[in-house]
């Protein structure tokens, strides 16, 4: 864990950028999404790959299992994400969407649990022995037009805000011909490290789940499974 508290410590702040695929954005063919991850200053702090096979991508879509390894900038992975296939159903809580977070890989400590609600996009954030700690909320229609969407973090009880992620707004053309997104989260100084971790594998399965186009069909999911 030394490499990740010394780049997550002291900050309240993280940006994500997508990084632009061109296979993706000349022919929607589905490639492995990479991601740099940056402080507020705007200095990579990591990267992240995502891992499976072009089958799964391409025909799976934004539901996709996957593996996510995070790096930092000596190459050395310090956070790995690891996603199950879930299957599309609003109205079924046996079907909701979850995210594994482990740091160094192999430890387990956290995870990312949709919770099942029929109009709106809910998530827990639990430490590893899955007892919920924050409380995270996104809005009715979970799609970007011409403006920012905001998922607001919350103490477990739902009650008190303490941060938020959010989709940025890239422009006009980058939203409609590719699936690139900028991300920024924000989260108390002194939240705990490991938490801190945790955020960003939301970040990221908020963006599969609600942003992510595939093939021809170009469009965004607003489906929460």
């Amino acid at each position: 864990m030394h490499v990740l508290i010394l780049r997550v410590f002291q900050i309240d702040q993280v940006l994500i950028h997508q990084k632009i695929e061109l296979l993706e954005a000349l022919f929607s063919f589905e490639t492995n999404n990479q991601y740099e991850i940056k402080n507020s200053l705007g200095q990579k702090i990591y990267k992240a790959k995502e891992k499976n096979d072009c089958c799964t991508r391409n025909c799976c879509g934004s539901l996709r299992s996957f593996d996510m390894k995070i790096k930092d900038n000596n190459d050395r992975e310090v956070i790995r994400l690891i996603r199950p296939f879930r299957c599309v159903s609003c109205w079924c809580p046996c079907c909701l969407q979850e995210l594994e977070v482990q740091a160094p890989p192999g430890t387990t400590i956290g995870y990312v649990n949709q919770d099942w609600h029929p109009c709106l996009p809910r998530f827990s954030i639990s430490n590893a022995n899955k007892e919920k700690v924050m409380a995270l909320e996104g809005p009715c229609f979970a799609c970007n037009c011409c403006g920012d969407v905001n998922f607001e973090l919350k103490s477990k009880d739902g009650k008190e805000p303490i941060g938020r992620i959010s989709k940025q707004w890239s422009g006009l053309l980058k939203e409609v011909f590719t699936d690139t997104d900028n991300f920024g989260i924000q989260f108390p100084m002194d939240l705990d490290v490991k938490m801190k971790a945790v955020l960003m594998g939301a970040c990221f399965l908020i963006d599969f789940m609600f942003f992510e186009k595939v093939g021809e069909a170009n469009q965004r999911s607003t489906v929460f499974s």
